[in-house]
């Protein structure tokens, strides 16, 4: 039995842990060679909350995303520059079972005849396929099914995955991210080279990611990409944040022609926007 001191204890204790953001960004520079390559003053991502990261090529979209994921580094400083959940120190292991990363570039790096289900199966060990040294699990195998199913794929697991179109490849690493279960997905370009049937699906993928509740940070250099279930846009410009806000005031004809740099017009319809250029 708890008394009235000990439940409001208790829900005081739940509500200053909810209030925690899941990523904060604080004096945060990451440089290269004698150059910031990204500066960002201040920055914070509520748990829960999904944002699509928008810039030009060598904006500094990738830097960003890599000081969530700890693949980079910050410059030093007294007051921690990146707070991953409340954690100063956070470890690799401790962001990895977090986060579950889906890039155009790492189907590049699938050059061997497997089974879909090796490779799906390769995200219980961080790996692209199932290392010669592992034995996958009954369970294990099970997970990799049901995320293969919940994008719509399931009838492939048998496939050799040199054989898929690049967009059921895609889907395919988006259920391999999955398999471990992670609260955070990092969508990076997820589109890149893509037919429009590839990128229909791929976006219905994150969609459907969404409304299982799912965090979703998307890069991407397109409003198309943008679902309705992500709110908030972050644009990235020169290394620093050219502007954070809601997708609503943000993705306008002008904000996007100022952050390209190019005449633009975007057009919204339903919670979808388009983007065009005028020449």
């Amino acid at each position: 039995m708890i008394d009235a001191n000990g439940e409001k204890t208790a829900l005081s204790a739940l509500s200053a842990s909810a209030a925690v953001p899941m990523l904060e960004l604080t004096d945060a520079v990451v440089r290269r060679a004698g150059k910031d390559i990204l500066a960002v003053s201040s920055f914070a991502l509520a748990e829960g909350e999904s944002m699509a990261l928008l810039g030009p090529n060598g904006a500094g979209k990738s830097t960003f995303v890599k000081l969530i994921t700890r693949e980079v580094f910050p410059l030093h400083r007294d007051v921690a520059p990146v707070v991953f959940r409340g954690k100063e120190r956070c470890t690799l292991q401790e962001v990895k079972q977090a986060l579950g990363v889906v890039s155009a570039t790492m189907q590049d790096e699938i050059t061997v005849h497997v089974p879909v289900i090796e490779i799906v199966c390769g995200g219980l060990f961080g790996t692209l396929g199932v290392p010669r040294q592992y034995t996958v699990t009954e369970e294990g195998r099970t997970r990799a099914l049901a995320a293969l199913a919940l994008l719509g794929v399931a009838e492939l697991a048998e496939r050799d995955v040199m054989t898929l179109s690049s967009g059921q490849a895609r889907r395919v690493l988006i259920a391999r991210a999955l398999v471990n279960d992670p609260d955070i997905l990092v969508f990076d370009e997820p589109c890149t080279g893509l037919d429009p049937q590839g990128m229909y699906y791929v976006r219905q993928s994150m969609r459907t990611l969404a409304q299982e509740g799912k965090t979703l940070i998307l890069v991407t250099h397109y409003p198309e990409d943008v679902i309705p279930e992500i709110g908030r846009i972050v644009m990235i410009k020169d290394g620093l944040v050219f502007a954070d806000g809601p997708k609503c005031e943000l993705l306008t004809s002008e904000r996007m022609s100022a952050l390209f740099d190019v005449p633009l017009t975007v057009q919204e319809a339903g919670g979808y926007y388009t983007l065009s250029s005028r020449y």
